[in-house]
């Protein structure tokens, strides 16, 4: 059964800390994707995907999308080229690539992990299963 969250206060809240968040990181990891070759990127898109999963835990489907276009509006915004022709993600570097395209991907990882891993509700007990029992002949 689907549940469709209603549009409310919070709901609008929560989307736009979710934009705003995807803002930052955006921010921090086309910044920072370049400061300790390769392990500045690894770091960047760990913090990219942690950040998407934990918008989905705590407040749903719905302020994930505005974190997401919130990361991938700023990652575009920040690789054009500025008034003094500079560029924080140079066009001939792997790195840059792996930065632009994978924080776009960590995202849609974290939209497609299973709705069983952000639910709250506690399971039903398992009841142990007896195994078969061997039908053996009886003594004589």
């Amino acid at each position: 059964m689907t549940r469709v969250q209603r549009l409310s206060a919070s709901g609008i809240a929560s989307t736009l800390a979710a934009l705003l968040l995807g803002v930052l990181v955006g921010t921090l990891g086309t910044v920072m994707h370049r400061s300790i070759p390769p392990w500045g990127v690894v770091v960047c898109l760990i913090l990219a995907f942690v950040a998407a999963v934990t918008v989905r835990a705590w407040a749903g489907f719905v302020p994930l999308a505005g974190y997401a276009v919130g990361v991938f509006v700023t990652v575009q915004l920040l690789t054009r080229r500025g008034p003094g022709g500079d560029t924080l993600v140079p066009e001939g570097q792997t790195v840059g690539w792996v930065w632009v395209l994978g924080s776009i991907a960590v995202v849609i990882i974290a939209a497609v992990l299973p709705r069983a891993l952000f639910d709250d509700r506690p399971r039903a007990r398992r009841t142990p299963v007896e195994p078969e029992r061997e039908l053996v002949d009886p003594p004589p």
